[in-house]
């Protein structure tokens, strides 16, 4: 299997910022798609930022302006910066994997970002 780890959580005042990090390993893959999803207490995992390897990304509504998705292909990671974080951000973070042409998706572990007001 494809092994993700994601780290760069923690605990942050409101504006301030944290950036996430996901490292993959294990099964050589080819991959379509990485993104970060989200978890808070009570909700639905929700989609944050996704980036295609042609390099489009997508942002959920709520992150927009506020996070940067990106990848560093040669170190097979991908990163989430977390900039002007609001207490709504409090979540679980966790790292996505989609390879091209399968329909398995990869999660890892999840890093807890805590906002405080």
């Amino acid at each position: 299997q494809v092994h993700l780890v994601e780290s760069g959580g923690g605990l942050v005042q409101a504006g301030g910022s944290l950036r996430l990090s996901c490292v993959a390993s294990g099964m050589i893959v080819s991959i379509n798609a990485m993104g970060w999803y989200r978890q808070a207490p009570g909700n639905q995992r929700e989609l944050v930022a996704r980036i295609y390897s042609g390099g489009i990304t997508n942002y959920a509504d709520s992150v927009k302006g506020r996070f940067t998705i990106s990848r560093d292909y040669a170190k097979n990671t991908v990163s989430l910066q977390m900039n002007s974080l609001k207490p709504e951000d409090t979540a679980v973070y966790y790292c996505n994997l989609e390879p091209i042409h399968v329909r398995t998706t990869y999660w890892g572990q999840g890093t807890q970002v805590t906002v405080s007001s």
